[in-house]
């Protein structure tokens, strides 16, 4: 279904072709972790909704990918935390980009959605397209929530001293462990998730939610993600009889 979902947003000028190739590549991590939210993403996911609920100018970025696959969650995650959603494209259009905020508008019933006509700020050292940000928006951004993202524009908004929370079922990409919160699980599961939380975490006291945001350690998360992929294999390999010798 999700795969359907990726090929028809390609089909509607949303996703790229290279969009598929990094959908497949998610898929793969997916498998590794049981296609099931685990527990050092649920830790993941109460800290960044912390840092979004704490924020002053929380931004939601949206590409084609997430579009698609959980674009009217971002739209809701957004507004529970009183933030805004901005497109942002490495393979970027202006009819592509148009298109993107319509399906947010139509079909998620999204407000405002910046960096599309506004698109005319810069974040320094990239010169791509994805470097094109809205004034209003990610450029002026406490807190960044990137979903199927790249690690150069991680690296530069964290340049910038900004907070960014990255959603990526691969712990070892660049992005990944250059965001100060990873959330290493599918964007179909985190996005409701963490639309859930911000709901619950919005009646704690600001204290709470400074401690849950100060007690977090992105390290040891994508650590503990590491170790659960290789002890879930290791299970594997030796419930169906495959494994000849301990590791």
């Amino acid at each position: 279904m999700l795969r359907e979902k990726i090929v028809e947003g390609m089909r509607r000028g949303i996703v790229v072709p290279e969009g598929l190739i990094a959908h497949g590549r998610g898929e793969c991590f997916d498998y590794l972790i049981g296609e099931e939210t685990r527990g050092f993403a649920l830790e993941a996911m109460r800290a960044a909704v912390a840092a979004l609920l704490l924020a002053e100018r929380p931004v939601v970025s949206v590409n084609g990918n997430t579009a698609v696959l959980a674009g009217c969650d971002a739209v809701r995650l957004a507004e529970e935390v009183g933030g805004r959603v901005e497109v942002n494209l490495f393979y970027r259009t202006e009819e592509r980009a148009r298109r993107i905020a319509e399906l947010l508008r139509r079909e998620c019933g999204a407000g405002e959605v910046l960096g599309v006509e506004d698109a005319t700020a810069r974040v320094p050292g990239l010169e791509h397209q994805r470097g094109r940000v809205s004034p209003r928006g990610i450029l002026v951004a406490d807190v960044v929530l990137v979903a199927l993202e790249d690690g150069d524009r991680t690296e530069a908004l964290r340049r910038m001293g900004k907070r960014v929370i990255a959603i990526d079922l691969n712990p070892l990409s660049r992005t990944a462990r250059a965001a100060d919160i990873t959330i290493v699980d599918n964007v179909v599961r985190a996005m409701p998730r963490m639309v859930e939380l911000a709901r619950e975490m919005k009646r704690l006291p600001r204290e709470s939610l400074v401690e849950i945001l100060e007690g977090y350690d992105n390290r040891r998360v994508l650590a503990e993600s590491l170790e659960y992929i290789a002890r879930r294999l290791t299970e594997l390999a030796r419930d169906e009889g495959l494994l000849v010798r301990p590791l």
